[in-house]
């Protein structure tokens, strides 16, 4: 057995026959608080020292050399080590003839913690959905079951009153949804990015002429020069948006976005700052994880991960600091396109 290739594998591996353990990689090892070479030659019971919440053994409770005749494989269950942390371990079983003795087996040992994480992340994202579609959603149904039942007795301003509010929601929720999408293709990997040349202090502008709009924030716009970047404009629109309307929810004052080339003529910038309380600087790196939120709470908290993701995409990069008069100041910078100054 190569011991040497088996220490590449990322997780725990015992292999073991009937006359006792055959190799121990060395995750394996360390999980089981013992040197390879000890466990090697030892019974399978003896070397791997796991049991349940009734302090039953792994290989007492599932016989992996007796049993069905038809087994397999032992699937994925969570144990304990000695110490008392929780692995998830399963095992294949091998015969060298169908239905005929076990001969060997695997044991596969990993760390319970990745899991956990992921469980969590999933619960979070399921509460989040919850939470951020309630409101928006309890306000379309609302708006459209009242006109349903009060057409005749409401005015025209009424109408369109509600009508807008309804279709308000309803944008909020199609922003929702996009960015839970957008999360999903940045975790696997599979964001596609429609690059061509594209006015960066363009789309500011219409960035900051729409929410400029809904607010009664002061908004204010300095365009230093034009630069172009190559890039997806629908995702680079998208990446403003979030950044001011994070800037104007949770920052105070007037919030002050800034577009130009970097100092060193390689790169194009957008500076949005507030005048707000900032992010304290321990903060500022888990500001970029999925569903960090500031003390002020609000929001999917998911906005900020997602300006990350797609800055990155670009061959960019998302700074956060301290605003020169106070306040939070988020820098974002894309590479110049090919036509660029």
């Amino acid at each position: 057995m190569d011991a040497a290739a088996l220490d590449l594998l990322p997780d725990g591996v015992v292999i073991a026959d009937r006359a006792g353990v055959r190799a121990v990689n060395a995750v394996a090892a360390a999980m089981l608080g013992r040197p390879a070479d000890e466990l090697v030659g030892r019974s399978l019971a003896a070397a791997l020292t796991l049991t349940d919440q009734g302090g039953h053994g792994w290989v007492e409770i599932h016989d992996p050399f007796g049993g069905l005749a038809i087994r397999t494989a032992v699937p994925e269950q969570r144990w304990l080590l000695a110490d008392g942390t929780e692995v998830l371990v399963n095992a294949r079983l091998h015969r060298e003839r169908r239905g005929g003795p076990v001969t060997s087996v695997g044991v596969a040992l990993r760390s319970a913690r990745g899991r956990e994480r992921l469980d969590r992340e999933r619960s979070d994202l399921v509460a989040t959905v919850a939470h951020e579609l309630r409101s928006p959603l309890t306000g379309v149904k609302g708006f459209v079951h009242a006109l349903l039942n009060r057409w005749d007795k409401l005015n025209d301003d009424q109408k369109k009153l509600m009508l807008t509010t309804a279709s308000v929601d309803a944008d909020r929720l199609s922003r929702l949804i996009a960015e839970l999408l957008d999360v999903a293709r940045l975790d696997t990997g599979r964001l596609r990015l429609n690059r061509r040349t594209t006015d960066l202090a363009q789309k500011a502008e219409g960035v900051v002429a729409s929410i400029g709009v809904a607010t009664s924030r002061t908004l204010e716009l300095t365009v230093e020069d034009r630069p172009l970047i190559e890039a997806d404009p629908d995702k680079v629109i998208q990446v403003i948006t979030n950044v001011v309307e994070n800037a104007v929810r949770h920052g105070e004052g007037t919030v002050r976005v800034r577009v130009a080339s970097s100092e060193c003529a390689t790169r194009a910038e957008v500076v949005v700052t507030d005048e707000g309380e900032g992010i304290p600087e321990p903060l500022r790196a888990r500001a970029f994880t999925k569903f960090w939120t500031s003390a002020t709470g609000g929001g999917s908290g998911l906005g900020l991960y997602i300006v990350n993701g797609l800055v990155r995409a670009h061959g960019g990069d998302v700074v956060i600091d301290d605003a020169p008069g106070g306040g939070a100041e988020v820098r974002l910078t894309w590479p110049l396109g090919p036509a660029g100054p």
